[in-house]
């Protein structure tokens, strides 16, 4: 295009024998715009053609993905009108799998039904057995009912001092209430269990944690007799050592769940219903 202007140029020039300066550098400077306007024309026609481009490559994908969803369809409905023939000849199994699904449902309702009960039944005791303890008491007394057995926990640092087994004066309350449960359902069987953690413990008159736990169940057990009244008959003290863990001994926290003293009620079957229903009187 800058040569046919220069042509013209030319032309005009011969034709007209002399041009002036004003008009030549009217006629340059138009010839410049002609020239940016050009080069701006060029680059949008780059970029059309790039994104012309981009879009193409689009178009190709999808096509390839429409292609593959409508094999996919095909495979599917071939799948399905297989299910069917199959489900056509086999209705007789289908309706007789169905029955034993239904027997099965009941059955599982039956199993949640029991559970059911028998974690009411044990709400129910749990909460006749801790309705005379305190909340701060409580906080270092756990009643657990599993599978008719009476589990009341006792954390060492309400019952002893630290490394020792003599019963401290911040327990007799709590003892006292627990003997007074213990005396009212008295025919029941009661085991209390000491248990450690695994810090190694040698004194004089305890070698290790196999004498320190069997000396605190021991106390346990005198106290409940000799202080609060309890029939020795239906007592037995043993140890556990540190070989009973709830929790990991790697632990601070796991070492205070460990340390525990652990008396265990041991209803038969209709005791067990007796003690459900009857609850020890609140003083």
């Amino acid at each position: 295009m800058k040569s046919i202007f220069a042509v013209t140029l030319a032309f005009t020039i011969l034709s007209t024998g002399c041009v002036s300066s004003k008009k030549y550098k009217t006629l340059e400077a138009n010839y410049n715009a002609l020239q940016t306007k050009n080069s701006q024309l060029n680059g949008t026609n780059q970029e059309c053609q790039t994104n012309l481009a981009s879009m193409q490559a689009r178009a190709t994908l999808l096509s390839d993905q429409l292609l593959a969803e409508r094999a996919n369809l095909a495979s599917l409905q071939a799948a399905l009108d297989k299910c069917l023939t199959a489900s056509g000849q086999g209705n007789v199994n289908i309706s007789k799998l169905v029955d034993e699904i239904n027997a099965s449902n009941k059955y599982i309702q039956h199993l949640v039904n029991m559970k059911n009960k028998s974690d009411s039944l044990n709400m129910v005791l749990t909460n006749n057995l801790t309705r005379s303890l305190s909340r701060d008491e409580l906080k270092d007394v756990d009643v657990k009912v599993l599978k008719g057995v009476v589990y009341i926990s006792l954390a060492d640092n309400m019952l002893y001092k630290t490394g020792d087994y003599q019963i401290s004066e911040r327990a007799g309350e709590t003892l006292a209430k627990i003997a007074k449960i213990i005396k009212d359902y008295n025919e029941y069987e009661v085991l209390v269990e000491g248990n450690t953690d695994d810090v190694p413990i040698s004194r004089p008159n305890i070698r290790n944690n196999w004498d320190l736990s069997a000396l605190r169940a021991s106390s346990v057990v005198q106290a409940l007799q000799y202080n609060y009244g309890v029939d020795p008959k239906r007592l037995t003290a043993g140890g556990r050592g540190e070989f009973n863990p709830l929790a990991d001994n790697a632990t601070e926290a796991g070492k205070t769940r460990n340390r525990r003293t652990e008396i265990i009620i041991t209803p038969k079957l209709d005791q067990f219903m007796d003690l459900i229903e009857k609850a020890p009187e609140k003083k």
